[in-house]
């Protein structure tokens, strides 16, 4: 006669403790204690909805980067004058004679009498067509494939559309928002690569060997940390040299962002490796034979892999932010490179911020966003990195 459910998670508990937190109502106990870390660290994870939202997310913000020239309406240095700091138009799915058809609404100018300049209004005349998948401006997908299909835009091509407004020159702030998202989501991702190398490389060499190695390191460290930091920016970003190439900026940019972003893994993974490396399992692997540097990258570091993910996905937005504040403060990204940083510097004069509060608040919830999901997200891996934890 086969025992209840409810019995054999009583006896496992007396016999191994309680059951592992953060797995889901009605698993099998057994096979709970059975799992393996990786397997136990997705249940976990699984459990915790705004980390997953907020992947998701992160994830749709990756997608819009890999196909920003789709899914944006236009080219993102495609001018018109005479729609200078034009106004978001709305999108209407019926006509005036009643017909399904989506579209927007043309624009009306008129002089401002008091401030004397010009202003955009609805003109409920001027019926724009849009449509999904249309045709527009060429461009090379991925610098490969040659289309000029679009996710949406007007059927006619030479209509214009603002669903977010225009700038100063007239250019479509959708279509480069859009493009600044593969930029500034990319130089994060790039930068905390180069982060985690010198991170876990150094933090592993300082917390396995100790002594003067560990004392050298620690004292770059603390010099590297006690830089003022936007200072240190502002000056290594000031040194490079304005004839070099907007890819050559680009890549510097990352490089400058990546050597101050190291240093907090760094420490925390010399941490870890203190309080590994007398353990068992790194003694057995030394009287088998391993050399050192198997033990640290074989036996040690796997076991620190999801902790270090971890912390990395937590640094990303940092680096956001510092290409973000670079950018923003004229020393960064400049055009015609498209970021969420060149965007908001594009956007620091009177006549912005008094006529076209668009162009701040849109390229600035682009960065909040992308750094409040990457800090959710990365808050439920560590939380789901450690699933023995209660």
């Amino acid at each position: 006669m086969s025992s209840s459910p409810a019995l054999d998670a009583k006896v496992i508990e007396e016999e191994h403790g309680p059951a592992i937190s953060g797995l889901k109502p009605g698993m099998d106990p057994i096979s709970d204690a059975a799992a393996g870390q990786w397997k136990l660290i997705w249940r976990k994870f699984l459990a915790q909805k705004v980390a997953l939202f907020c992947g998701g997310v992160i994830l749709a913000l990756y997608l819009v980067a890999a196909f920003a020239e789709f899914l944006a309406p236009g080219l993102p240095d495609t001018s018109r004058a005479q729609f200078t700091y034009a106004p978001p138009q709305t999108i209407g799915l019926f006509n005036n004679a009643g017909e399904f058809q989506p579209h927007v609404k043309g624009y009306r100018v008129e002089i401002d009498q008091a401030a004397l300049r010009r202003t955009f209004v609805v003109d409920d005349d001027v019926i724009i067509p849009i449509g999904f998948f249309v045709e527009g401006p060429a461009y090379k997908l991925w610098n490969i494939f040659d289309a000029n299909r679009h996710l949406i835009g007007p059927l006619d091509p030479n209509d214009t559309m603002y669903l977010l407004g225009a700038d100063r020159l007239g250019r479509d702030l959708l279509s480069r928002l859009v493009y600044g998202t593969r930029v500034s989501m990319s130089i994060g991702l790039i930068g905390v690569t180069l982060s985690l190398f010198l991170g876990v490389v150094l933090g592993s060499i300082s917390g396995y060997f100790g002594g003067w190695v560990d004392t050298a390191i620690q004292r770059v460290i603390e010099v590297v940390s006690a830089m003022p930091t936007i200072p240190l920016w502002l000056g290594l970003a000031a040194a490079i040299p304005l004839t070099w190439s907007p890819i050559n900026v680009y890549f510097v940019i990352t490089i400058i962002v990546s050597l101050l972003g190291w240093t907090g893994l760094a420490r925390e993974v010399r941490g870890r490796f203190f309080a590994l490396r007398n353990e068992d399992f790194v003694t057995a692997a030394k009287l088998d034979g391993s050399g050192e540097r198997r033990v640290i990258f074989r036996h040690i570091l796997p076991s620190l892999t999801s902790h270090i993910l971890a912390v990395v996905t937590l640094a990303v937005p940092s680096m956001i932010i510092a290409e973000t504040s670079l950018s923003f403060l004229g020393v960064g990204l400049k055009a015609p490179v498209v970021s969420w940083g060149v965007l908001l510097q594009d956007a620091q004069n009177i006549r912005s911020i008094s006529t076209a509060p668009w162009l701040l608040i849109w390229p600035s919830l682009a960065v909040v966003v992308a750094v409040l999901s990457f800090n959710f997200f990365g808050d439920g891996l560590r939380d789901a990195a450690d699933p023995y934890e209660t």
